[in-house]
């Protein structure tokens, strides 16, 4: 019998599809807009809850301390709102790529809260858990809220938005790229115009951060100037990962299977509800 104690919670990537700097600001943050869309390929955790009141996490991820791990640091957070001894081992199946820009580790927090809250029965709001997740790092919320977004602002102010479902090849450099350095580096782009949404939506949609981490990373640059002579192509968020955009999937396959044996790479879809919602809609249902 399934229960809601052995669903597997999808914890998908995102992709930045354009990532304008539009300058510094007197904290050290950055003004920016971008668009956030989510893809059908995910991490997945399993939640197994008890009264231990202890949060544990299988398997460990190398070189990250338990104290760092956003998984756990959003579980200890979520716990904070209850006085009883909860408890829960989680196992995460993961499948995203750490400094990849694809969002790995921030949608494992987000998928975290939404499905502890359900499952602890804490029965904070969305914006409660979206205000929750931006202390664990800013791209959290939009995982929360679980819609493709147009996010301002250091990234807090979204803007749901409805986006036509494209298939897109991702290709995964093996670099891991800190979005810290590139945002402290000095020769980062930071002087693109703010735009309104209506313009930006018919603009002409860059990435920032790409000619400063072709520069420092020459794997990103090397899977780049391959995958572009395919199809237009840029890098999401800060990096490392590179995609391009097709109408149909078989197209985004046929470009996938030629890829070198030098990279990794996948084909996925781009959805406007999170996958993560997808599956939370389907809980709700089986328990009415």
């Amino acid at each position: 019998m399934l229960t809601t104690e052995n669903i597997a919670w999808p914890a998908p990537a995102k992709l930045n599809l354009f990532l304008h700097i539009n300058g510094r600001r007197d904290d050290g943050y950055h003004e920016l807009q971008t668009l956030f869309i989510f893809l059908d390929h995910c991490d997945w955790l399993t939640f197994h809850l008890n009264d231990s009141n202890q949060i544990d996490i299988t398997p460990a991820l190398a070189d990250v301390p338990m104290e760092q791990n956003l998984i756990y640091r959003a579980a200890q957070l979520l716990k904070q709102h209850s006085e009883q001894p909860l408890g829960v081992t989680i196992t995460l199946d993961k499948h995203l790529p750490m400094g990849g820009g694809i969002g790995g580790g921030s949608s494992d927090a987000a998928t975290t809260l939404v499905a502890l809250n359900h499952l602890w029965k804490i029965n904070l709001s969305v914006d409660e858990l979206a205000e929750l997740g931006r202390q664990l790092g800013a791209d959290v919320p939009v995982f929360v809220r679980g819609h493709a977004a147009f996010a301002e602002g250091v990234g807090e102010r979204l803007q749901p938005v409805e986006i036509d479902k494209k298939w897109y090849v991702v290709l995964v450099p093996a670099c891991h790229v800190s979005t810290a350095d590139v945002f402290r580096h000095k020769d980062l782009k930071r002087d693109t115009p703010k735009q309104t949404w209506d313009e930006l939506a018919h603009g002409n949609w860059h990435n920032d951060c790409e000619p400063l981490v072709k520069k420092n990373y020459p794997e990103v640059e090397k899977a780049l100037r391959w995958l572009i002579e395919y199809a237009p192509s840029r890098m999401t968020g800060t990096g490392a990962c590179v995609f391009a955009e097709f109408e149909h999937e078989h197209e985004a396959r046929a470009l996938l299977a030629r890829m070198p044996t030098w990279l990794q790479g996948f084909v996925a879809r781009g959805e406007n509800l999170s996958p993560l919602y997808v599956t939370l809609q389907q809980v709700y249902a089986r328990n009415d």
